[in-house]
């Protein structure tokens, strides 16, 4: 992508402009106290409880011209908002009012034998811009997070989720501005299409961090094209691994859950590994109830063996984030052929181990390199809500302060302050 503005001239001015807002806004948000942004954050959270009549049917034209675009079932799930959706995301964000304010917070300090006092601490990250894809509670999240770490957001929510991202973002811009903080606190580019997304990814020390939420591609097209630095989130391409003591319940129940609950998002399971010891007396029950939930088993030659309702999978099926009632299944050896599989084919999101051998489970812990490793628990449970942190700013799969899911903490740096009286350096 040339350097070039990406923009027609009038709409850089435009593009440019409301960057320079957000940027004033992450100042005034910088010094905010914890009870501004927590009364911020409680006007939000009744502003979206009580506008459901304007949420619901511009989330039903997206809706509409999705299904018309052809849209698989998993992305307009993702994009479906109702009552009961919008109550969970008031009620997360009342959650995040409950969290300790990260700003300010002394990760480290000591005197010095001179007499230097230094410390470091939590500051926010300042401007953080967001790319995601037909998912407008991301919106709502990301705005909430960023309002309590003390930053200014600027969401580039994508064409699908236009009509309701709208609505979202006038209605957190009033609640913030109801509350004495900038309406600029929280702001959208969407109005610039494509080209807003490609600018924001340009918009190198006007943003301050870069976090693209949604399929493989969009986040690799952002990782590759920003000069923004890009904290990185990743596809799931999630593993199970029913080990051989595995108990026969727990893998039924916990396999269901992983794969059925909400199969179109990033922590559902994707490929299950069965070590080939525990095949026999597994395979059936556990394949049974998903196929009885309506899912397709992606089977090797093994699996198709022991369970006939299954189609043939190849190496393809291995690295798919299915985001539907498919699931790839593969016996495998042992522990370590499975642990070589994970190497393979995960994308380091979550990957969990059923068992009864405690040796077992903490190689499996040790070894596995992904953002969450489990023990007889559902892959599920990784996500900020569950975690604790009221929502989510995304999974982060790379190695760098942020992996995992993302709460208020990820969304700060830190910086040193030191209080002398008077030393110099000799």
């Amino acid at each position: 992508m040339p350097d070039a503005p990406v923009l027609a001239p009038v709409d850089v001015a435009a593009f440019d402009a409301k960057l320079a807002d957000s940027r004033a806004a992450s100042r005034v948000l910088a010094t905010a106290t914890t009870q501004q942004k927590d009364a911020a954050l409680e006007a939000i959270a009744a502003s979206i409880e009580t506008a459901a009549a304007r949420i619901v049917p511009a989330n039903e034209l997206d809706l509409g011209r999705g299904r018309e675009n052809g849209l698989s079932q998993g992305m307009l799930d993702r994009l479906r908002l109702d009552e009961t959706r919008l109550a969970s995301l008031a009620a997360a964000v009342r959650e995040v009012i409950t969290l300790v304010d990260p700003v300010g917070e002394s990760v480290r300090g000591r005197a010095l034998p001179n007499g230097l006092r230094i410390d470091q601490v939590r500051v926010p990250l300042g401007v953080v811009g967001a790319i995601y894809e037909a998912r407008p509670n991301v919106t709502v999240d990301i705005a909430a997070l960023a309002l309590k770490s003390g930053n200014a957001a600027v969401l580039r929510g994508g064409s699908a989720a236009e009509e309701t991202n709208r609505v979202l973002v006038e209605l957190l811009q009033d609640a913030v501005e109801s509350a004495g903080l900038p309406r600029a606190s929280v702001q959208t580019v969407d109005e610039f299409g494509r080209d807003g997304a490609r600018a924001l990814m340009r918009a190198r020390g006007a943003v301050d961090v870069l976090i693209p939420r949604g399929s493989a591609g969009l986040i690799e097209t952002v990782v590759t094209e920003s000069t923004v630095p890009v904290i990185e989130t990743g596809a799931g391409v999630v593993h199970v691994f029913l080990d051989e003591s595995a108990d026969e319940s727990w893998a039924v129940d916990i396999v269901h859950n992983a794969k059925v609950q909400r199969p179109s998002v990033c922590n559902a399971l994707e490929t299950l590994l069965v070590h080939e010891a525990a095949a026999d007396r597994l395979l059936a029950p556990v394949l049974g109830r998903l196929r009885q939930a309506g899912a397709t088993i992606h089977g090797d030659d093994a699996v198709r063996e022991r369970f006939a309702d299954a189609v043939p999978a190849d190496d393809e099926d291995w690295a798919t984030e299915y985001m539907s009632l498919d699931l790839a299944v593969r016996v495998v050896r042992d522990l370590e052929e499975a642990m070589d599989h994970i190497r393979t084919y995960s994308t380091h999101h979550t990957e969990s181990i059923i068992t009864n051998d405690l040796r077992n489970a903490e190689r499996f812990l040790a070894e596995v390199d992904s953002a969450v490793v489990m023990v007889n628990a559902s892959t599920r449970f990784t996500d900020g809500g569950e975690f604790g942190f009221g929502a989510e700013v995304g999974i982060s799969t790379q190695k760098l302060h942020a992996r995992g899911p993302m709460g208020l903490p990820e969304l700060t740096s830190t910086k040193w302050l030191v209080r002398g009286s008077g030393q110099s350096r000799a």
